[in-house]
């Protein structure tokens, strides 16, 4: 594994900590890197991310190409930028919501809402989490909102992808409808009933039965979000494992009995076994914690000892 101490980050990823040297020599003080993203930013929100080019940027500020090179040293470098600052931070409003299940909730209604906003974010292809301090900062408020749950840390982890998905996801769909909205001047409400009677005109009964009773039903025509509530339901899920973290079931009994042991699973002696297991797992785990917290010390005294040697 790396040291830390010797990681040369990529240009992107220090210009978005701040940790890049500028430009010794340059143009004229309105020249900067934050200037630049910021005018990548308006180009995209209103032409989309194929419309963004360093030519594009340096048209847009009155400089040359060549300028921009100074700053930002690559398209792709730019693209980083631009994602962190279309990211954004977390609300102080979602920080503080409630309990963990409305903070997250919060916080995927939140993220949604940026993607309706800068929509091309959704066209970046996903190439790893951004190390960027507003993905670090989402990262850690949805971890934050899991701090005095029974989870351990890998699964917090789990359930904050299952948030920032869905809120991906959503927003792909949303943010579809919005193009073909302003595209087509049409409203909301009548795209939806657009689809639903070229669906009436096209789904039979007797090629797809339970595809036109959903259609019967007015399932396209509903207003409720169904996005949130696949969501919740999620989380409904989340919340019955918590449950049994909590009471020492450790996972539900379907996930640790195998099909050979099931017709024993009810034995009182097989169940404290089943017991002594989950609590030497717990053990286990925690000793892992314990190992890693060691190591990360032991390589900041190493890094200090570099320093100083």
């Amino acid at each position: 594994m790396t040291d830390a101490a010797e990681l040369e980050l990529p240009r992107g990823i220090a210009l978005a900590w701040g940790v890049a040297a500028n430009p010794q020599r340059g143009p004229k003080r309105e020249m900067s890197v934050e200037r630049i993203v910021e005018a990548a930013v308006e180009i995209a929100d209103a032409e989309g991310l194929g419309a963004v080019s360093m030519a594009a940027v340096a048209a847009r500020l009155g400089f040359t190409p060549m300028s921009l090179y100074r700053y930002v040293t690559a398209k792709d470098d730019l693209i980083l930028l631009m994602q962190e600052e279309a990211t954004g931070l977390p609300s102080e409003e979602s920080l503080a919501a409630g309990d963990w299940r409305t903070r997250l909730m919060a916080l995927y209604r939140e993220q949604v809402d940026r993607y309706m906003r800068h929509p091309w974010v959704l066209e970046i292809p996903i190439t790893g989490s951004p190390a960027t301090p507003n993905s670090a900062a989402w990262m850690d408020a949805g971890l934050a909102a899991l701090a005095d749950t029974p989870l351990s840390h890998e699964d917090r982890l789990a359930v904050l992808l299952l948030v920032t998905g869905a809120a991906r996801w959503t927003g792909m769909v949303l943010a579809g409808y919005q193009r073909v909205e302003r595209e087509g001047a049409l409203p909301d409400a009548d795209i939806t009933a657009r689809e639903d009677a070229l669906y009436r005109t096209l789904i039979t009964a007797d090629a797809y039965p339970h595809l036109r009773a959903a259609i019967d039903a007015g399932v396209f025509l509903d207003e409720r979000d169904p996005f949130a509530f696949g969501l919740e339901r999620g989380l409904d899920g989340v919340a019955a494992y918590m449950d049994a973290v909590a009471t020492g079931e450790g996972v539900p009994r379907a996930a640790w009995v195998t099909q050979d042991d099931a017709d024993i699973a009810d034995d009182k002696k097989y169940r404290e076994a089943q017991k002594a297991v989950r609590v030497a797992e717990k053990a286990l785990r925690d000793a892992r914690k314990v190992q890693r917290q060691v190591a990360r010390e032991a390589r900041e005294r190493r890094g200090r000892q570099r320093a100083d040697s």
